[in-house]
């Protein structure tokens, strides 16, 4: 009996963190800024950050699940279209996932790190990719981005565009998590004991 409500309470924590944290990302997500003059519209925000965490206590599906409630909550208060918040919520897994699995493989510092460094480089090449095949092309034929029709102009999107701007922002907010880490370690590490 005792087992059993362990497991219940246990599984009602990690509703509420998850909950918690997709609302924090979320608000961390209407925080953005632009950083390439000429690509306004790709703008940094922070809210991978709750997710890292979850993630990091739970698991990287943990994480997954912050980024797809910060992103259903976003469509939800009209924030967005489904294009944009599917390339967000992807690029969000790419970014979060390496560093949450090395980090519960080896469980230090470097492996942190590591992950970000390898979660900048998927996110970069992984978005690169799809917004040159998927993305681009859906907002060229569905969403009166006529331009994006040419290919030259898709290109140069991709390369000047999104390309460094995946890099910046995995290079912003990794440095960011970094000290946010090191000052919830040890939280991270007691939620991660309470759920075991």
């Amino acid at each position: 009996m005792m087992q059993h409500t362990n497991v219940q309470s246990s599984k009602l924590f990690k509703v509420i963190i998850l909950a918690l944290m997709g609302t924090i990302s979320l608000l961390l997500f209407i925080l953005n800024f632009p950083v390439l003059p000429g690509f306004g519209y790709l703008k940094i925000d922070f809210s991978d950050i709750p997710a890292l965490v979850a993630a990091l206590i739970f698991s990287p599906l943990a994480g997954v699940i912050v980024e797809a409630i910060k992103n259903l909550l976003y469509l939800a208060i009209g924030g967005g279209e489904p294009v944009g918040v599917t390339s967000n919520f992807l690029a969000g897994v790419m970014f979060i996932v390496p560093a949450a699995f090395l980090y519960h493989k080896h469980k230090n510092m470097k492996s942190i790190v590591f992950g970000l460094i390898i979660g900048t480089i998927i996110m970069t090449i992984g978005m690169s990719i799809l917004n040159y095949l998927v993305f681009l092309p859906i907002y060229a034929w569905f969403m009166g981005m006529e331009q994006m029709k040419i290919e030259s102009v898709k290109w140069y999107t991709v390369m000047a565009g999104i390309l460094p701007f995946n890099v910046i922002k995995g290079i912003i907010v990794g440095a960011l998590f970094v000290p946010v880490f090191i000052k919830m370690r040890r939280w991270i590490e007691q939620k991660q004991a309470d759920v075991l």
